[in-house]
């Protein structure tokens, strides 16, 4: 479009040029000289302009370079002028006009030159014109995309989706996504609609209009619905939920409206609206000039969802980590269906995950995929894919031919404890740390249920001067109380050996205090692990995807009730951190001879740990004499 506007303003450019412009130049002249060619005779007309007189001579005249230099271009040669500009003297020329009249001069009261009407107007209003009418049609081009809506100007009520067409983006399919077979199940029902409609619409049946995808950050939520999309072989169209709206009201509708329309347009086609929550949120908290742009875009999805039926092909998935938070007629039948939960995976499912990510990488034949597995509960699909990069990173820094298996063991602990930091400590520092990691190590070792300590090391890394590891053998999905006072117990090691070496405190314990005052106040509010309390809900509402609670205190609990729950809180952590001292003192030895190894290597992994300390793991709680059983 931009070249028809250049190539009309150079015709207008020409036009002026032909009939605005006078062919021949107007030559400056001394007056002395003006005053010469009156009295020849050869001076045909003129017209006064201020002090200025402007008139054309009968033969051109040869005007000298000295005369012109510096007002003309070419000034330096001699130019012949028959159009011709001079200046009236300052003083008065008496019998001027008398003169002009004696030769024979024509006075004129206009320009001898003047100039077209109809090039005057063209060259004073055809520009302003040429911009008003790009302006225009630009406008009425970008409303007619955006569906006709005139607040949208220049397409802002058109759709930001992105289309992830097979033909021309790499093709996902469920061969590139694992670890989440559960949710895959869910899914191919719809695989499967999308592939074979006349299969279902012979028996009357529909396709789930929406299919909402909850999960916790890194699970693979996306991943899963251009798999679907990969499967079925149609076009996919990709939102996130804070691309509809903007500041200028209405938009958010506009650009839902546009979507739908698209994804009609290509039917059967899938549409997936990333992070919904941003939008669909429970309306009715904030309004403001009676409705809310979110609600705005709220109302027009819910609208837009209705309005289509399953044999249109048309199928709308969306993910989001808050469904608590979602709008309740959002989530009714007729609307999104489905609600296919994706968990982090287990250990089975992050070998499978690794198995995906490692394709392409180079590995040694060292490396154990299982060990990997084993060693990264808790990790989601995007941490082991992270994972993997880290560690052909640090073989690439190597200049290894091939990632081994130290390399992921390697990568692991710098996404965990945090890359390593050079600083330079005094002794008594690092004999301090090195007594407040072998705390919570030793107590790693002999608490009965604890997790193993997979390493120990003195080395800063992250925000932490010093990191002790420990794993749990297997995944769990269940915590018995033994086990949690067992974490309590362990977190508070690393104060405990001060205390029981040094006599004294440090700030050092202070991440520690902070898991352990949570995990605590989960077990009296939560979960109710407390005699006093009981089995009553106490916190406020908990986010199991995001690991969150609401701000503050549940506002249903008096301040008698809270009080009580302050002195559970703090009689749980009392109790662990007497048993904490209580068993330090008691190996003592086993302390002292793991801080002087750690002094001496600065990093030890599980193996050294018990050859040094001399101490057996801790046996598992169900290995234990009448230990409670964990719900399957």
């Amino acid at each position: 479009m931009w070249w028809i506007f250049v190539a009309v303003l150079l015709a207008n450019y020409f036009i002026m040029r032909v009939f605005a412009l006078n062919p021949e130049p107007t030559v400056p002249v001394p007056y002395t000289v003006f005053k010469e060619q009156v009295a020849q005779g050869n001076v045909k007309s003129i017209y006064s302009k201020g002090q200025n007189i402007e008139g054309q001579f009968l033969t051109p005249v040869v005007v000298p370079p000295a005369e012109t230099s510096g007002r003309l271009p070419g000034g330096d040669e001699a130019v012949t002028a028959r159009n011709f500009t001079t200046l009236l003297p300052v003083f008065v020329d008496p019998g001027f006009e008398t003169f002009l009249l004696d030769h024979n001069v024509e006075i004129r009261a206009v320009p001898i030159d003047a100039n077209n009407p109809w090039a005057t107007m063209l060259f004073g209003f055809g520009p302003a014109l040429l911009i008003i009418g790009f302006y225009v049609w630009l406008y009425r081009r970008a409303s007619m995309r955006a569906g006709g809506m005139g607040g949208a100007m220049f397409g802002m009520g058109k759709s930001k989706a992105r289309r992830y067409d097979q033909a021309t983006t790499e093709r996902v399919t469920f061969d590139d996504v694992a670890g989440i077979d559960e949710a895959e199940n869910e899914l191919a029902e719809i695989v499967d609609f999308l592939k074979n409609t006349e299969k279902y619409s012979r028996l009357g049946a529909t396709a789930p209009k929406g299919v909402l995808l909850v999960g916790a950050p890194g699970t693979g939520k996306t991943l899963l619905a251009r798999a679907v999309a990969g499967e079925s072989n149609v076009p996919f169209f990709s939102m996130s939920g804070s691309e509809f709206v903007e500041m200028i009201v209405g938009v958010g509708a506009a650009r839902v409206r546009d979507l739908f329309r698209q994804a009609r347009e290509h039917a059967p086609s899938i549409i997936f609206i990333d992070e919904i929550d941003s939008i669909g949120r429970a309306r009715g908290q904030v309004v403001v000039g009676g409705s809310s742009e979110q609600e705005q875009t709220l109302n027009q999805i819910l609208t837009e969802m209705d309005g289509f039926s399953g044999k249109e092909g048309v199928i709308v998935l969306a993910a989001t980590n808050q469904p608590d938070i979602l709008d309740k007629a959002l989530l009714r039948s007729g609307r999104f269906d489905r609600r296919v939960v994706i968990h982090l995976p287990d250990k089975a499912g992050r070998e499978a995950i690794l198995q995906v990510h490692i394709r392409k990488v180079a590995l040694d034949d060292d490396v154990r995929l299982d060990d990997i597995a084993t060693a990264t509960p808790g990790l989601s699909g995007a941490d082991l894919k992270t994972l993997v990069n880290e560690a052909a990173l640090l073989a690439a820094r190597k200049e290894q031919a091939t990632v081994r298996h130290q390399d992921f063991l390697e990568a692991l602990e710098k996404m965990v404890l945090g890359p390593e930091r050079p600083i330079v400590m005094s002794a008594a520092d690092r004999e301090r740390i090195a007594y407040h990691e072998s705390g919570h190590a030793i107590l790693g070792l002999v608490v009965p249920g604890a997790d193993p300590v997979h390493r120990v090391t003195i080395v800063p890394r992250g925000r932490a001067l010093g990191v002790t590891y420990q794993r749990p053998a297997s995944d769990r999905y269940n915590y018995p109380e033994e086990y949690i006072r067992a974490r309590i117990v362990g977190m508070l090691g690393g104060r405990a050996a001060e205390e029981v070496v040094y006599g004294n405190r440090t700030t050092g314990a202070e991440n520690d205090i902070e898991q352990v005052t949570q995990l605590a106040r989960n077990m009296v509010t939560r979960w109710g692990m407390s005699d006093k309390l009981g089995m009553v809900k106490l916190a406020p509402a908990h986010n199991p995807f995001l690991g969150t609670t609401g701000p503050g205190r549940d506002p249903s609990i008096s301040e008698q009730t809270a009080a009580r729950v302050d002195a559970e809180v703090q009689k749980i952590i009392h109790d662990c951190h007497d048993e904490a001292i209580r068993l330090l003192r008691k190996h003592r030895h086993a302390l002292d001879a793991l801080v002087s190894a750690l002094l001496e290597h600065e990093t030890l992994d599980e193996q050294e740990i018990l050859d040094v300390t001399g101490l057996p793991p801790a046996p598992a709680l169900k290995d234990l004499p009448n230990a409670p059983k964990t719900v399957e």
